[in-house]
């Protein structure tokens, strides 16, 4: 008898051990580890995947293939340090602290995503750039770049605050630092790495494996390029034109132009140097023959810009796709979500722009892709409207930790459970800087047919656009006899989203004038 009770007890426990071991393996498959790569200002329309025909992004264009390209995807400032705000809190600008990039100051002791995940026992890190001042909090490890960081031989901040400078190419590092990284964590623990990388930033300095790659190409003017504003009095009194404002000196590297030359090609070793000079001195050469002038000059401008961000984005992608090998060749692809964002959008040309900030489409909406394998149907695309705010709560739902009450965002993992599944049915935006480029202050509500703004501070007015008609918002239709319902619906609308955010600022400025 004792022989049987012994026997069973051994059994008992083995199947115990057993248990627990299937029950920590399972775990570890069922909690999956993450990378986040975030860009500054690459456009969607800059992307292969979203339909451009002239460029090539084959591994941002892996991720969509392998997972879900979303088509509505929006952040709800466009601005680069508060958009990396709101991805690591989940909350808007006005409950996180950080407005805009002039005059706030980033509380790294509020809560983020990275903690609840750290706390889970997940491994953390940010690598890259992420331009809140500060010492990042929730991180196992951070390597970053201060403030924008720079293009050729950059320096990083370590864990000890001290600034270390790297030779050569600042997306190639960064990928580096990543890898380096990923081979030293604890292979028996989940982690989330986010990659921050600098391109395509202003000035839109290329990899000098890069000078040249698109010269063959000869981009089309989008049909607004000559855009005259009318009906739209935040759009005239802007400063963002490819015309008046691009410099020769600072962002098309034609360095006669600069008086003291420019810091970003000073930086470089004496080889980086010799390519650059080689292919751009070449170009200005060309430029100086040409002896070109008004719209001539104009459009030979808007040329030597969209070649050197495509040029710029071209190693962007390529170590998204070093990203990517590294998960397939240490097993890790079918457990990993990887995700792929910019910080906002950016004008390529548009109304006759570059930079961002406003609430118009090219600025307003990101590039958002995604694979999660066993979650997400490869070769999905979504209609949904999704937000740079959904980032931190889909992060921790994916990983079965509960959001904190105060993210305002919402995990986007229900709209892979069912067709019919929505997380909202209008976005939210609020952007506050009131000096760089002459944007106006101004907030706002998209649905999937109209975009209505409420412009303040800087110029006072209201604009309505029908997206359906008018896709390039070129129209503003605000007080046009007929839309007075549309009107006063998407008020209601803007309204109920305020008092559901909690923006004190934006109910003052929606109740100063309301005609």
């Amino acid at each position: 008898m004792y022989q049987k009770i012994k026997l069973l007890i051994g059994v008992l426990v083995a199947f115990g051990s057993q248990g627990a071991e299937a029950q920590s393996t399972g775990a570890r498959a069922g909690r999956p580890n993450i990378v986040v790569i975030i860009s500054d200002d690459h456009a969607f329309q800059a992307i292969s995947a979203y339909g451009n025909k002239l460029v090539k992004t084959p591994n941002i264009d892996r991720i969509a293939r392998n997972g879900v390209r979303f088509d509505k995807a929006y952040v709800t400032n466009s601005i680069c340090g508060p958009s990396r705000a709101v991805i690591l809190t989940g909350k808007y600008s006005h409950k996180n602290g950080f407005k805009d990039n002039e005059t706030s100051k980033f509380d790294h002791g509020q809560d983020n995503f990275a903690k609840h995940l750290r706390a889970g026992g997940y491994q953390t890190a940010w690598i890259g750039k992420m331009h809140l001042a500060g010492q990042p909090q929730g991180f196992d490890f951070y390597n970053i770049l201060p403030d924008q960081g720079s293009y050729y031989n950059p320096e990083f901040i370590g864990m000890d605050g001290r600034l270390i400078k790297k030779e050569g190419y600042v997306t190639n590092l960064i990928e580096d630092i990543s890898e380096e990284w990923l081979d030293a964590r604890d292979p028996d623990k989940p982690f989330c790495l986010v990659i921050g990388h600098k391109a395509t930033h202003r000035t839109w300095l290329p990899d000098t494996a890069d000078f040249g790659r698109y010269d063959s190409v000869d981009f089309p003017l989008p049909p607004n390029f000559y855009d005259e504003y009318r009906t739209r009095a935040a759009a005239a009194v802007q400063d963002m034109s490819i015309d008046k404002t691009m410099q020769m000196g600072y962002d098309l590297k034609m360095l006669s132009y600069s008086k003291k030359g420019e810091p970003s090609v000073n930086r470089m070793n004496a080889a980086q140097r010799a390519r650059f000079d080689a292919y751009y001195g070449a170009i200005e050469a060309d430029l100086q023959s040409k002896k070109l002038t008004g719209k001539a000059l104009v459009e030979w401008k808007y040329q030597r810009y969209l070649k050197d961000y495509y040029s710029t984005a071209a190693s962007l992608d390529r170590n998204i796709g070093r990203t990517l090998d590294y998960l397939e060749r240490h097993k890790l692809r079918d457990n990993t979500i990887v995700i792929y964002l910019s910080d906002q959008g950016f004008y390529l040309g548009e109304h006759g722009w570059f930079d961002k900030r406003f609430m118009y489409e090219e600025s307003f909406r990101t590039p958002l892709v995604m694979s999660y394998p066993g979650v997400i149907k490869p070769g999905t695309v979504s209609k949904q409207l999704v937000m740079n705010l959904d980032i931190a709560p889909t992060l921790l739902d994916a990983a079965g930790i509960a959001a904190p009450a105060e993210m305002q965002g919402k995990s986007m993992l229900p709209l892979f459970k069912s067709e019919a599944a929505e997380i909202r049915d209008a976005v939210y935006y609020h952007y506050y800087e009131n000096g760089e480029h002459s944007v106006s202050p101004h907030l706002g509500v998209s649905t999937k047919d109209y975009k209505l703004i409420r412009f303040y501070n800087r110029v006072d007015s209201w604009e309505l656009f029908d997206l359906k008609r008018d896709p390039s918002e070129q129209v503003n239709v605000y007080g046009q006899t007929g839309y007075e319902t549309i009107s006063a619906r998407m008020k209601l609308i803007l309204r109920t989203l305020i008092r559901q955010f909690d923006d004190k600022d934006a109910e003052r400025n929606i109740n100063s004038d309301d005609k």
